[in-house]
């Protein structure tokens, strides 16, 4: 049985379900095929994604394939309370309150793996983490799973390495038709709709200082350039500063930029990005802000700990006023700006990632027999068709190559 806040919400979140299944073709293409097809017929399939509207449509196709679903949230402020009720009143097994305990939180995990998946879908390694650990029985009917970001990705190449990887993975994350479009074009756009909804500031003319210059860090600070700001990358990788510089922003290291900055972003994946040490010297009013996957990127705790008083300064926003008077602002607890203050990457984006998860668990299914635990990429011919289906959806055409361009392209003696 669900566990949701309120069942009274199912109607209004069943309105936003529907509102981005309108936006959604290429995974809507899929759901009629496996409609016909049933390839996840007798399988179930526990999802960890955050728990908004397309994630719940994604729950609904892979139900509509003939599995049986349980999902849940992967951030406890990303998930969304009418979505959850309204996926619910759909038929699918939803576990998720937003705003939840830590305990809640892994409570609602581990109902999510109560019934022994076959498959998984993981948003940071959540279940894989309970699914080798203290959840390891329910593993025993597992054929294999996909990984949505690249945190989980680390992760799941660390469990690998030391040969304790549950189960079969699909880096979903690295997919063509995932990590071009989701991480750049989305992370860019949403993270900019949190920010701005939540604070009602303007960015033109303000410095963006964006931590971390891949493909979401790419997409932040060019809708920050965009829009007017003077943008600033920190950055640890040698070949990434300098594409950031030749992109036109400035780089330095974070205890430079501390200074400057009037927008602060983290997208790294990584701990620690932004410390006591940067709060010491940022200037009065800086915006702190991430759209890593885990809240450990902007140090709030630290924060806290120096901090002489703790205010809301807006709804979602919090104050930290220091002992000279200086007053921090942190937005969504320090979580995903782009969900934890926002919903997240657009529908036509999450088309495509989602088609790509969609897609990897059928191939799981059909390749189970050849599996190892280990991680697998996602075959091109998977991306490749996800990425004609969209621009065929888009109205789009692109060129083909003749038989003597290929012959070209694959020979050395032409």
């Amino acid at each position: 049985m669900s566990i949701v806040k309120d069942m009274s919400l199912a109607e209004a979140g069943k309105l936003k379900i529907q509102w981005v299944r309108d936006f959604m073709p290429v995974l809507g293409g899929i759901e009629r095929r496996f409609q016909v097809e049933q390839p996840f017929a007798g399988l179930r399939v526990a999802v960890s994604v955050h728990l908004e509207a397309k994630t719940a449509n994604l729950g609904y196709v892979l139900a509509k394939g003939g599995a049986e679903v349980r999902l849940t949230g992967s951030n406890v402020l990303s998930t969304q309370d009418d979505v959850a009720a309204g996926l619910a009143s759909m038929g699918v097994e939803t576990f998720g309150i937003h705003g939840a305990s830590a305990e809640e939180y892994e409570a609602h995990l581990m109902k999510t793996l109560e019934f022994h998946p076959h498959l998984v879908v993981d948003d940071g390694g959540d279940l894989i983490d309970l699914l080798g650990g203290k959840c390891a029985a329910y593993a025993d009917q597992l054929i294999g799973g996909c990984e949505e970001t690249t945190t989980g990705i680390l992760r799941l190449q660390a469990r690998e390495r030391e040969g304790v990887l549950p189960c079969a993975m699909m880096a979903v994350n690295d997919a063509k038709a995932k990590h071009y479009y989701d991480n750049k074009y989305g992370t860019g756009q949403s993270v900019w709709d949190g920010i701005m909804h939540t604070s009602n500031l303007i960015v033109a003319g303000k410095t963006v200082v964006v931590a971390g210059f891949g493909w979401c860090g790419k997409g932040v600070a060019m809708r920050a350039a965009g829009m007017g700001a003077r943008v600033i990358v920190t950055e640890i990788d040698p070949f990434k500063a300098l594409d950031a510089t030749m992109q036109g922003y400035q780089v330095m290291t974070m205890d430079q930029a501390a200074r400057l900055g009037d927008i602060f972003v983290t997208v790294t994946g990584c701990k620690d990005v932004i410390t006591s040490a940067h709060f010491a010297v940022m200037k009065h009013g800086a915006i702190l802000t991430n759209a890593g996957h885990f809240d450990c990127e902007v140090d709030v705790a630290g924060l806290a700990r120096m901090a002489v008083k703790k205010e809301v300064r807006r709804e979602n926003i919090d104050g930290y006023t220091l002992s000279d008077g200086r007053c921090l602002l942190v937005i969504g607890e320090g979580r995903l700006v782009n969900l934890a203050a926002g919903n997240g990457h657009p529908a036509e984006i999450m088309d495509m990632s989602f088609a790509v998860q969609a897609l990897a668990l059928e191939w799981l299914v059909g390749h189970q027999t050849e599996l190892d635990k280990r991680l697998y990429a996602v075959p091109d011919a998977i991306d490749d068709a996800i990425g004609k289906e969209k621009l065929s959806a888009m109205g789009l055409s692109i060129d083909t190559l003749t038989a003597e361009q290929e012959a070209y392209l694959n020979s050395w003696t032409t």
